[in-house]
């Protein structure tokens, strides 16, 4: 699936793409202009604007009304209209700032480029090919453990499953 997102939900752009999903996120494009992207890169486009929603439909684009407060109801409700998993493979991963896949880095090649206690305690990193950016599994990784097992722990109770326990998945 790859999703077309309007500037109202610029987070769960940046969440998709951690996940894996190719998202173009359209802050600055006019609802016409969205269809238009949404349409011929076969995009699911992904709004909270109900209108919006509706013209797409009626356009024959499908969209996505998305419901939920915090990005973290946001990141539910998808993944139960769409069944899109709700962990994080880092191999598939998207820069969550540019949508470039990200790859592994070898230590050397990030040298200079992280924090010198980063570069001392850790030893694996992935590197975004298209903007730079350097990514490694810090003490922000558990803060995304935690946002995507509270999502999968809604997700379980509107389902009637089993919540998850509130320990992190390790990953």
């Amino acid at each position: 699936m790859n999703f077309a997102v309007d500037g109202m939900l610029g987070k769960l752009a940046r969440w998709l793409r951690m996940l894996g999903y190719d998202t173009k996120y359209f802050n600055n494009m006019d609802d016409d202009g969205i269809l238009k992207a949404a349409s011929e890169d076969g995009r699911i486009i992904l709004t909270r604007d109900y209108q919006f929603y509706r013209k797409a439909n009626v356009q024959g684009v499908r969209a996505i009304l998305v419901e939920g407060e915090t990005h973290i109801e946001r990141l539910a409700n998808l993944s139960m209209q769409l069944n899109i998993s709700l962990e994080i493979n880092i191999d598939e991963s998207r820069c969550p700032k540019c949508n470039t896949r990200i790859r592994r880095a070898s230590k050397e090649e990030v040298t200079g480029r992280v924090p010198e206690t980063t570069y001392k305690i850790y030893n694996e990193f992935w590197v975004c090919p298209g903007c730079g950016q350097v990514y490694w599994k810090g003490s922000h990784w558990r803060k995304i453990n935690n946002t995507l097992n509270q999502a999968r722990q809604i997700v379980a109770g509107k389902k009637g499953l089993p919540k998850l326990s509130q320990q992190s998945s390790g990953q």
